[in-house]
């Protein structure tokens, strides 16, 4: 994982932003492609506070914030929350669904470098969650991270671990044969192992704290916090 930023080159893969804004008119659907994701948030958001404490107050931001699914439920926790991303289908989409529910988010399409440099050090907590592994450099996302979070703030992210195992779950079991996402979600080579996320974390100044492993049991079709992070994982780190 590389941390140079070359400014001329956005840090984006279009292709990523085109998968995501032809499946952006279902992101509020718990039925469609992005039930995972539906079905993961309660735990992410418990995760977050069990670690940050109360969300309310605190100002968070949420990079990579797609249709605001994470980003809606912690401005319903009280929280003053921004959202950005480069997928401006998605956005229209978290910014309607907000004038639905009633709940206040600020959605900015910037990339988080950008937003790095004109928001240093401002935020409480900032969140990035299965989104490193949708980008050609994720040491970049995690530098620009740790530079809008205010000294002894929180960072937390979640992607997807690089071996075997996770070749076999997270794309043949979840893509080909359980179908809980659309063929074609993730490329294994762009799956980051803990260890390469800690040290691009230690190199933009942020300390690990906590690893958490998030596991599907499909018998019951239910999401857990584990141990075990050898497929999908969430790391907190501090400022």
């Amino acid at each position: 994982m590389t941390t140079t930023h070359a400014r001329a080159t956005p840090n984006v893969d279009q292709s990523e932003l085109d998968k995501f804004s032809a499946l952006a008119a279902r992101w509020w659907d718990p039925t469609s492609e992005f039930k995972p994701l539906h079905a993961i948030n309660p735990l992410r958001l418990g995760w977050i506070r069990e670690l940050a404490g109360e969300l309310r107050g605190k100002e968070i931001l949420d990079v990579g914030c797609g249709g605001g699914i994470l980003a809606e439920s912690m401005a319903a926790a009280g929280a003053q929350v921004t959202g950005i991303d480069l997928a401006q289908k998605s956005l229209q989409v978290a910014r309607l669904h907000g004038l639905e529910s009633g709940v206040k988010v600020d959605y900015q399409a910037i990339s988080a470098e950008d937003m790095a440099v004109q928001h240093p050090g401002r935020f409480d907590i900032v969140t990035c969650m299965e989104m490193l592994e949708h980008v050609p450099n994720p040491a970049s996302i995690v530098s620009a991270c740790a530079a809008m979070v205010k000294p002894g703030g929180w960072v937390f992210f979640s992607t997807l671990n690089r071996n075997p195992k996770s070749f076999l779950f997270a794309i043949v079991g979840a893509e080909y044969v359980l179908r809980l996402l659309p063929r074609g979600t993730h490329s294994y080579e762009s799956f980051i192992r803990p260890s390469e996320l800690a040290a691009a974390a230690r190199q933009a100044a942020l300390e690990p704290v906590q690893l958490r492993g998030l596991e599907y049991n499909p018998f019951g079709d239910r999401y857990s916090l584990s141990a075990d992070t050898s497929v999908n994982y969430l790391m907190a780190t501090r400022k």
